[in-house]
């Protein structure tokens, strides 16, 4: 079970160059297909001019949800050179679009190859690789009276939360590292009306 995996903190952009043609390398976090599919369709707008959109992406910290997209150029030439830097690098969560302006010299299926790999990588040197951990997102029930002892433990494994409730009855959603779940699941148990539930 992987509990940290690495990505990067925010979009930046690589450039190569071969024979006029220019390979504009996009590189960005995600977090869904959904989020990927918009930003794939947002680009292919901004930059409706240009010859060929290939990618590829990588989701989830045991990095098994990936894809690759040649966009019409000869098969193998493009997605997977793309998709081989963000597998050399180890990241996850992370999307590489390569726009291609075609520059009338035909570059072979070897030169494609040297320029999409070369592009996505220029986008990586440029990127910072951060770690983060595994999340499970939670629900933490407990009675009034409990509070205090709820409120110290939180403080203890120092979680962020996303909404609170405060009644006679309370409730928390918040997020919690995998590797502390069971631990944090023990320690509000040995609380009286205190029940913590995974939350989708």
């Amino acid at each position: 079970m992987h509990d940290l995996y690495n990505t990067i903190s925010s979009e930046s952009k690589g450039l190569f160059k071969d024979r006029g043609s220019r390979f504009i390398a996009l590189a960005y976090p995600v977090s869904s297909e959904k989020e990927i599919n918009k930003r794939i369709s947002l680009l292919k707008k901004e930059f409706h001019d240009a010859r060929h959109h290939c990618y590829a992406w990588r989701l989830g910290p045991e990095m098994e949800r990936y894809r690759v997209n040649d966009d019409g150029e000869p098969s193998g030439s493009a997605g997977r050179p793309i998709f081989g830097q963000i597998q050399s690098r180890k990241l996850t969560d992370i999307l590489i679009v390569v726009i291609r302006y075609f520059g009338g010299t035909l570059l072979g299926v070897g030169g494609l190859i040297n320029a999409y790999r070369s592009s996505a990588s220029d986008a990586l040197e440029h990127a910072k690789v951060i770690e983060k951990k595994v999340e499970k997102k939670v629900i933490i029930n407990f009675p009034y009276d409990a509070m205090n002892a709820v409120m110290s433990i939180i403080k203890e494994y120092d979680l962020q939360m996303d909404k609170q409730h405060f009644d006679l009855d309370c409730s928390l959603e918040l997020r919690v590292w995998s590797r502390n779940f069971t631990k944090l699941n023990e320690r509000l148990e040995k609380l009286n009306g205190c029940k913590m539930i995974l939350r989708e």
